[in-house]
């Protein structure tokens, strides 16, 4: 039976939060937490709950200027008319931990950046500077985007695997799954410190890989999941990260595998030599820091 592929939220208005605190996890990890403003009106779905993210780095103007459904072709066309060095920084992340409210606190949530270069020396993109940097009390805005993991494909046995990226879902997915799932998470990061382990049901093995220098991002996890062995062509598999591992990962699975399309969830969050734009005024402050 065909499931779709996305699992949209209850709604998708913008949502302002602000910044709690942040915390330093490993070289290339940056854990934010927010809350406060309009948490009350995020509806927290658990697995890879995914949002986008609007950054302030042309100050809370921007913030306030920004279109209802940002997210979407026209609201996203009035976005873009949001003057460059005011338009607030976009990008997609994961929900990496959501706690509910309580009588003492409000609710929270978790958002894990990857750090790719530095703040302090100007190598480091828009994204990973300002959760380097930001401050408790910042604003933000984010609009809920739902699940790619389709919980509805299965629970019970999962392959998932992903580069550093992913990382953040997949830990989401495993606190998500009943504790009688079985399975496998394959999980490459830059460094042995980067591998934050993570609650997972006693069944799913977790195989870190380190990824040696030089190697091409997604290329060792890919050859990871050629190797491993998949026990039932029913299993629910899922793949993120590098475009080339998403997609050559589920060729492989579909192709060679006999796993059926319909239990393949996959997403290529980036591709290695392709940067996310950044508004001009932003990429000439980090050239003048570099």
């Amino acid at each position: 039976m065909a499931h779709p592929r996305l699992v949209k939220p209850e709604t998708q208005g913008l949502v302002h939060l602000t910044v709690l605190h942040s915390e330093r996890l490993s070289p290339h990890w940056m854990r934010v937490t927010l809350g406060g403003g309009e948490i009350d009106r995020f509806r927290a779905m658990g697995y890879d709950q995914w949002f986008r993210l609007f950054l302030p780095l042309g100050g809370d103007e921007g913030l306030e200027r920004l279109p209802a459904k940002a997210n979407k072709m026209f609201g996203y066309l009035k976005y873009l008319r949001i003057p460059d060095g005011v338009r607030p920084v976009m990008r997609n992340y994961t929900v990496r931990a959501f706690r509910p409210a309580t009588v003492t606190t409000g609710a929270e949530i978790d958002v894990d950046f990857v750090l790719h270069g530095s703040a302090a020396d100007g190598t480091a993109g828009p994204a990973s500077r300002w959760a380097e940097s930001c401050q408790a009390g910042e604003s933000v805005v984010v609009i809920d985007e739902g699940l790619t993991f389709n919980p509805d494909r299965g629970t019970d046995r999962v392959v998932l695997v992903s580069d550093e990226t992913g990382l953040p879902a997949i830990a989401g997915i495993c606190a998500s799954l009943p504790s009688h799932a079985t399975g496998r998470a394959i999980v490459e990061v830059p460094s042995a410190e980067d591998a934050l382990d993570f609650p997972r049901p006693a069944g799913v093995d977790l195989r870190w890989i380190v990824r040696e220098h030089g190697v091409k991002p997604g290329t060792p996890a890919l050859q990871a999941l050629r190797e491993a062995t998949i026990s039932d062509a029913t299993t629910h598999a899922y793949i993120v990260g590098e475009q080339a591992l998403a997609t050559e990962g589920r060729r492989h699975l579909v192709g060679e595998r006999g796993v059926s399309k319909d239990f393949v969830s996959f997403c290529g969050y980036w591709r290695v030599g392709a940067a996310s734009p950044a508004p001009k005024s932003q990429r000439v402050s980090a050239e003048a820091h570099s």
